[in-house]
């Protein structure tokens, strides 16, 4: 079989988007030795992620010449038995579709983008939902949200849930605190989030929240860091930031490599995640990995990846988010139970899953023409 996947996140900064393609792209690797995989990239340096037999083919960082042009034009060169892609498809795709759907935010709360990007992301999904003959999507949530949204048969849309890579793994606080101070300049002890400077992430109710805790409890000494690239909505964010009572304490460390993040979060004494809406939420995982505890969002599909592992609050609540952190901190018991929990519950999640189960999507839409069993010889070879 002969499988193309856009992968064209690789690179650019793309958070989960990159982090989704890049894992299942690593571990189609040792799960399916016999089929071959084609990975279109668009930025410098990316087929350093992508494995060795692979091939590695260029299209271009604009969307408009990428899904207009490139890729149409590609797929009818290479004549794969599918093309992987995540939200929207080429305008002119010759091979059948797998779309990964993460959420449908765009449609759900278009106040969280542009006015073009909501429009934009309304006409295209909706055009790759509707021409797909695999819907993939991380959480039941997302399932539902999809469902409700287009006129689409519940056997075609799958769950599969994202994971956590093992490059999020327990490490040393104290080495962690000092390569944060290093390199970054902020010193410990300090709470953590992590999220793009965007309306959704709710970094303005997290400061509110952030002032609270410290007006209530004087003699903590934390810091706010907020890990996440900039957006067009980061000047209100950072100004809000500047009018803090606390702005001293509250530091923006832009976007960071998986490296680097893995000692913010073994420097953190809490993670918190207050964002409106996720279609998975991979940094409540992260952080869970790592062995930190987590406060998050009761809302969208936040829960039903933290389960029990962690506190959840009403994100439009500044009590609720401010009692969540307040109680984390200050009872090093909850804490320490909750660090537990939440590495046993990161550890249910696995890419190597997660790929088995897309590949078995991929053959099955293949296997409107065939049915191969590869993949349960390559998956049941694996210890």
């Amino acid at each position: 079989m002969r499988f193309s996947v856009d992968a064209h996140a690789i690179g650019c900064h793309l958070t989960g988007n990159e982090v989704y393609i890049r894992n299942l792209l690593q571990e189609f690797d040792s799960l399916d030795r016999e089929s071959e995989f084609i990975a279109y990239l668009s930025t410098d340096g990316a087929s350093a992620w992508i494995p060795a037999r692979f091939t590695c083919d260029r299209v271009s960082r604009n969307p408009f010449r990428r899904l207009g042009f490139d890729l149409p034009r590609k797929l009818r060169r290479d004549r794969p038995d599918l093309v992987h892609v995540q939200y929207t498809a080429p305008l002119s795709c010759p091979v059948p579709i797998v779309v990964s759907v993460h959420d449908v935010s765009f449609l759900e709360h278009p106040e969280y983008f542009t006015r073009f990007r909501s429009w934009q992301l309304r006409v295209t999904v909706a055009r790759t939902v509707r021409a797909a003959a695999r819907i993939l999507t991380p959480s039941e949530f997302s399932r539902c949200s999809i469902l409700r949204a287009y006129n689409v048969s519940g056997d075609n849309v799958s769950v599969v849930p994202s994971a956590v890579s093992s490059a999020f793994r327990p490490v040393q606080r104290h080495s962690s605190l000092e390569c944060i101070q290093t390199q970054f300049g902020i010193p410990g002890p300090f709470i953590l989030t992590v999220g793009d400077l965007q309306p959704r992430k709710n970094h303005l109710g997290l400061i509110r929240a952030f002032e609270e805790l410290l007006r209530a409890n004087p003699q903590l000494p934390h810091r706010l860091v907020m890990v996440g690239k900039d957006t067009w909505y980061s000047p209100e964010v950072r100004r809000a930031a500047g009018a803090s009572p606390v702005a001293e304490r509250l530091h923006f460390a832009g976007f960071v490599n998986d490296e680097d993040l893995v000692h913010f979060y073994g420097a953190c004494d809490l993670f918190v995640f207050p964002s409106f809406y996720e279609g998975f939420g991979l940094p409540i995982l992260e952080a869970m990995a790592c062995c930190r505890a987590v406060a998050c969002s009761n809302t969208s599909a936040m829960p039903e990846v933290a389960d029990s592992a962690g506190i959840l609050f009403d994100p439009h609540s500044t009590g609720e988010m401010t009692r969540a952190m307040q109680d984390l901190l200050l009872d090093a018991e909850l804490r320490s139970r909750m660090e537990r929990l939440g590495a046993q519950r990161a550890a249910r999640f696995s890419w190597h899953e997660a790929a088995r189960k897309t590949l078995d999507v991929y053959y099955d839409v293949c296997g409107q023409r065939r049915r191969p069993n590869r993949i349960r010889r390559a998956s049941a070879a694996r210890p």
